[in-house]
C-alpha cells in the first residue's frame, strides 16, 4: 500500500512504464510511436511526466534517435521483469485443474430440489472434481434475488420471477403440478374432478407455517389441509401410507416414485400456470471454471430425471 500511494502522489502512471519500455526498444520516439500507434508528441509528453514522476532525466538526445541516461538504464533493468510478468499474467489462461481444485462453490437449492439434485451432484463432484466443495444453502423464490446479488450464493437451481440483467438465467425444466398419494388409503383417478379432490384430505408445505399453499394462494379454493410442513424434505413419508393428498411439482413427484414406486400420482383440477426450476448466476461469474462445471453438472443431472420436452 506505501507503494501505491507513492504512485498517486508523484502521479506516476503506470502506462507512462509502457511507453518508456517501447522508447527504449527501438532507441528513438518515432520507432516508439509508430509500435504503439500514437503521435510522436504523444510519446514526447509521457516521457516529460515520466521524468517529473521520477526526478530525473531518462533519454538523451543521441542521433536521430535518444539514448538512455544511467538513471534510465537502471530504471529499464528494473521494470522490464515487472512488466513482462504483468502482461503474461493478463494474457494467460485462467489456471484451473478439475482433479485437484479446492474451491468451495456455494449452490443456492431450493427446498423441493435438495433431496434429488444434491446426491446425485455431489456423486459427480466424487467422479470428476473429488476436491472441488459445496456449500449448499436453501433459497425461495423470494430470497434469491438479495443471495445472487449479496453474494451470498455463486449459483442457484430454484423458482424465480423476475431479476435484475445481472443475474443470468438458464431454464432447466417446465412443468406444473400433481397429485401425489398412497393408492393403498386413497381412491383418487388419474383425472379427479375439483370435487373429488377438494373432499380429500391434504398435507402442504407452507413456508409460512400456515395452512396455505399454491391451490389457496393461485384459485382461493381451500382444501382440508391436515398437516402444514415447513420443507418438501419428509412429504413422501408422511403421504405413505396415508389417506393425505399432496400437491406437488412434477420433478418432486417423479424423485418420490423412484424412492417410493408404489405410490400413485394423478392431474391437478386446476390450470396451473406452467413453471420450472432455472439455473441462475451472476453476470460476474459467467467465466468462472469451477461455478461454470457446477452449473453443467447440475444441467446434466436434471437432464437425466426429466424426460425430454418440446
Amino acid at each position: 500500500m506505501k507503494y501505491m500511494n507513492n504512485v498517486y502522489a508523484r502521479d506516476l502512471d503506470l502506462n507512462l512504464l509502457r511507453v518508456f519500455l517501447a522508447v527504449a526498444d527501438v532507441g528513438s520516439v518515432t520507432g516508439a510511436a509508430a509500435r504503439l500507434y500514437v503521435t510522436q508528441p504523444a510519446i514526447s509528453a509521457a516521457l516529460r511526466r515520466l521524468r517529473t514522476a521520477i526526478g530525473a532525466p531518462i533519454v538523451a538526445r543521441h542521433g536521430r534517435g535518444v539514448a538512455l541516461t544511467e538513471r534510465g538504464a537502471r530504471l529499464l533493468a528494473d521494470i522490464r521483469p515487472h512488466l513482462e510478468g504483468l502482461i503474461e499474467a493478463a494474457v494467460a489462461p485462467a489456471r484451473f485443474d478439475l482433479r485437484t481444485s479446492e474451491r468451495a462453490v456455494r449452490v443456492g437449492v431450493a427446498d423441493a430440489a435438495d433431496e434429488w439434485l444434491v446426491p446425485p451432484l455431489l456423486r459427480l463432484l466424487d467422479r470428476e472434481a473429488p476436491r472441488l466443495r459445496l456449500i449448499c444453502v436453501p433459497v425461495q423464490f423470494r430470497t434469491i434475488g438479495e443471495a445472487l446479488a449479496s453474494r451470498r450464493v455463486d449459483l442457484a437451481a430454484t423458482v424465480a420471477d423476475e431479476l435484475p440483467t445481472s443475474i443470468l438465467r438458464r431454464p432447466l425444466f417446465r412443468g406444473g403440478f400433481v397429485c401425489l398419494f398412497d393408492p393403498r388409503f386413497v381412491r383418487l383417478g388419474a383425472r379427479p374432478t375439483e370435487r373429488a379432490y377438494l373432499a380429500q384430505d391434504h398435507v402442504i408445505v407452507s413456508y409460512n407455517a400456515d395452512l396455505r399453499g399454491v391451490v389457496e394462494d393461485l384459485f382461493g379454493r381451500q382444501r382440508r389441509v391436515r398437516c402444514s410442513l415447513s420443507t418438501f424434505s419428509g412429504l413422501g413419508a408422511v403421504v405413505d401410507g396415508s389417506s393425505l393428498l399432496a400437491t406437488v411439482p412434477e420433478i418432486f413427484a417423479l424423485h418420490v416414485l423412484r424412492q417410493r414406486p408404489h405410490l400413485k400420482t394423478a392431474a391437478v383440477p386446476f390450470l396451473f400456470p406452467k413453471s420450472g426450476m432455472d439455473l441462475l448466476w451472476p453476470a460476474a461469474l459467467e467465466d468462472d471454471p469451477a461455478c461454470r462445471f457446477v452449473r453443467d453438472a447440475i444441467a446434466t443431472i436434471v437432464g437425466g430425471l426429466v424426460p425430454a420436452q418440446s
